[in-house]
């Protein structure tokens, strides 16, 4: 199908070039420029040497050791295929990142080097019309850029035998894919083994692969489990744009506007920053200069007229059919043909005649459509009952009755004709957030006007019912100040929709990092760490049924207008029987977050929470996000980070700047102590969400006893000497997270990190 497809263009291409070669002479370089480099036509505002390109950006080079030439962004490896003026595109060749194996699970560096990863840099976004996949059957697919926004991702894909195995589907059985978001301009592509370094399945898949590509340019086959490696690169869209500002901006400053040619448009761009240019209808060729868009002439081109055709700028004109004719004068309408002067009688009989069926067929066309929309309607209804019945609508019911008993307030079945009026029909402009596991909709439901949070689910296993019926039962009689209180569910779509109470002033995460409102001072800091815990401990020990969150961060805490902390999305949070005391599941979570002992056992425990809030208190502190490749290499990763900064008595040097740390001391020297505690790599040597919430209590308390202020009052050499404290160590000299049984963690680690050196 590709291949037909690169035909079909070609021949278009061809075409276009004959048509106008005969018809329009085309816009020329500035002169004194080259406008091809081998069989690549390179227009303005790009181009080969000074003086032929709008900014540094569209400079290309024109590499003459290839046989024909090929064109490269200047100072890149990254290979040019093709320039749509018209689109605001381009189509540039990138590297397929993999790891092999030899059948013991040794690395073969000669068939991995250097493309375990690989480093792109593009002067332009990555157009949505790409997807990253990752291939293999023990394989994990990383991908992290930056450009307009950071972003760091990635997806698994495994399997034990080719049987198992669907040609065209990459759902994660030898084949995952993943879309990607606006803005991206450089980028990395990881691929490595997951488990046992392919040795279970390397007579199939020696290899892994991850890559970037143009949508329709890849389809997935088992065969490509061996035959991958065979191939290096493929073709990847990008959407350029003139400089940084709108078009409305680029016009208040003509020196440096470029849609200064007669008959164009300025279009901002949909991708980024930046604007471009495009000839109007009826017009062609080259907008970025001065004469650039000709006028075509549709006479001579396809001649649409059956008699008179004159042509006018950016139109064409039909005379009129002359007396004695009837029609329209154009082709494709009635042209004109004589008018039949003879036997009017038989006209009128005949006209009769068409008058009479027309109306018979009307009316029946008016019963046939009030059947058809009948039947539409009933069919509809047929298929909500069906999905209502699909997604346990009847064992909800029953529960909800049960329950009721005991409690006032329990989940809503909403229908789903509520939840479209309150969104506008799921309209774009209401969406709000958007995650692994659903997609968040701001809504207004009519029947109170109480404004919700309406989040898509994405389950859709039938054996996931019963336990998603009971977590939106054990959620709804949550009762706690400080989690999204769960409001109801509709099931009679094929995806379940989950209704939650709406949290108005953002995440932690956008007040930490984006600076948004005036979230700095240590005690809001302190007081949002304290009823996280207290959340959180709650969900493993004060509910009917153990909840393991496993996706604790920064982005799921949820402030109000007091900047009280609600802990949200509990999309990837697990029940955990009352007779059991951790899960075995497929690993999920958010890097830099993630806890390593779950990572290598797949052990899922309510310890594996207490990880990920050691994270988000190091956040607070440090006011640093908790992966970040614009750091140097060794502080990428926050955890590592603020844990080496204490080992080596730095941690006065990594807190953040917006706190008073005299004043504030021995609080913080005490959550940093507390913090240090939850990233133990030993999950046995954590404490549990309950002692790290009472700690963090007693913190408060004594912060708001007016004796406490005597014991701040310290000097700055106090101040000093409390921050190298060996308090702050005590649990390295018990083998804490820097022991031994680390070593393997940290490697690991390290080894990540390095694959990432070059990129931001």
């Amino acid at each position: 199908m590709a291949v037909q497809v690169q035909l079909l263009l070609f021949g278009v291409v061809i075409m276009t070039t004959i048509v106008t070669k005969t018809t329009v002479s085309q816009p020329s370089m500035p002169e004194g420029c080259s406008d091809s480099c081998g069989a690549l036509r390179i227009p303005y505002p790009f181009g080969t040497t000074p003086g032929c390109y709008y900014s540094p950006s569209f400079h290309l080079t024109c590499n003459h050791t290839f046989d024909p030439p090929k064109p490269f962004f200047h100072g890149s490896n990254v290979s040019i295929l093709n320039i749509s003026l018209e689109r605001g595109e381009l189509r540039v060749e990138t590297v397929v990142a993999r790891d092999c194996y030899n059948k013991a699970g040794n690395l073969l560096a000669e068939e991995s080097y250097p493309y375990s990863y690989t480093r792109t840099h593009t002067k332009f976004p990555l157009s949505q019309r790409n997807k990253f996949t990752g291939v293999g059957c023990d394989t994990v697919g990383l991908i992290g850029g930056n450009g307009a926004r950071y972003y760091a991702t990635g997806c698994v894909a495994l399997c034990n035998q080719t049987h198992d195995i669907v040609n065209g589907s990459c759902s994660g059985i030898g084949c995952c894919q993943m879309g990607i978001p606006q803005g991206i301009t450089h980028y990395l592509t990881i691929a490595q083994s997951l488990t046992k370094n392919h040795s279970a399945v390397h007579d199939f898949n020696p290899c892994g692969f991850a890559f970037v590509a143009e949508q329709d340019a890849y389809n997935f086959s088992a065969l490509d489990l061996r035959n991958l490696q065979n191939r290096e690169k493929f073709p990847v869209v990008l959407d350029w744009a003139l400089g940084y500002l709108t078009c409305e901006e680029a016009k208040r400053n003509l020196t440096g506007y470029a849609c200064r040619a007669r008959n164009s448009v300025c279009l901002n761009s949909n991708n980024g920053a930046g604007y471009r240019c495009k000839c109007l209808q009826g017009f062609e060729g080259n907008p970025y200069l001065l004469d650039g868009c000709k006028d075509i002439n549709e006479c001579e081109r396809s001649n649409p007229c059956s008699i008179k055709c004159e042509n006018l700028p950016g139109s064409f004109s039909c005379s009129s059919c002359p007396k004695g004719f009837k029609g329209d004068g154009l082709r494709d309408g009635t042209g004109c043909s004589p008018v039949d002067k003879r036997n009017n009688g038989g006209y009128i009989k005949r006209l009769s005649i068409a008058l009479g069926i027309c109306t018979g067929l009307l009316i029946l066309l008016l019963a046939s459509s009030w059947i058809y929309w009948g039947v539409k309607k009933r069919r509809h209804i047929e298929l909500k009952e069906k999905f209502f019945q699909q997604n346990g609508g009847v064992l909800l019911q029953r529960q909800l009755l049960s329950h009721q008993r005991g409690s006032t307030e329990t989940a809503k079945i909403f229908t789903a004709e509520e939840l479209k009026r309150a969104t506008n029909n799921f309209d774009q402009t209401r969406v709000i957030g958007q995650g692994g596991y659903g997609t968040v909709y701001k809504g207004v439901l009519a029947n109170n006007n109480k404004v919700v949070a309406i989040k898509k689910s994405k389950i859709g296993d039938q054996s996931q019912i019963e336990p998603f019926i009971n977590e939106v039962i054990v959620l709804s009689q949550i009762n706690h100040r400080n989690v999204v209180k769960l409001l109801g569910c509709c099931l009679e779509t094929e995806v379940p929709l989950l209704v939650y109470e709406f949290i108005t002033n953002g995440t932690l995460s956008d007040h930490i990092h984006n600076k948004v409102g005036s979230l700095f001072p240590w005690e809001k800091r302190l007081k949002i760490a304290t009823e996280t815990a207290g959340a959180i401990a709650y969900l493993h020990s004060s509910t009917s049924m153990p909840i393991i969150h496993r996706d604790i961060k920064t982005a799921n805490i949820l402030l109000d207008k007091n900047h009280t902390a609600k802990v949200s999305d509990f999309g990837a949070s697990r029940l955990v029987p009352l007779d059991q005391t951790q899960l075995t599941t497929l690993v999920q979570g958010t890097l830099g977050y993630l806890d390593p002992e779950y990572f290598h056992t797949s052990q899922l425990t309510e310890k594996s929470d207490v990880y990920s809030f050691g994270v988000v208190l190091a956040e607070l502190l440090t006011g640093q996000r908790a992966l970040s490749f614009a750091r140097p290499e060794g502080e990428r990763n926050l955890a590592l980070y603020f844990i080496s900064s204490i080992k080596e008595d730095q941690l006065r040097e990594i807190l953040d700047d917006n706190l008073a740390i005299r004043e504030n001391i021995q609080a913080i020297k005490a959550v940093a102590s507390l913090a240090e505690g939850c990233l133990r790599v030993r999950g046995k040597e954590r404490p549990t969400m309950k002692e790290v919430a009472s700690e963090l209590e007693g913190m408060m308390h004594k912060k708001m006893h007016p004796w406490n202020r005597a014991e701040d009052d310290l000097t700055q050499e106090e101040t000093e000497n409390l921050l190298k404290s060996s308090d702050v160590r005590k649990y390295y000299d018990h083998g804490g997270c820097c022991s031994n049984s680390t070593a393997r963690f940290e490697s690991m680690n390290n080894e990540m990190l390095q694959s990432y050196k070059y990129g931001r």
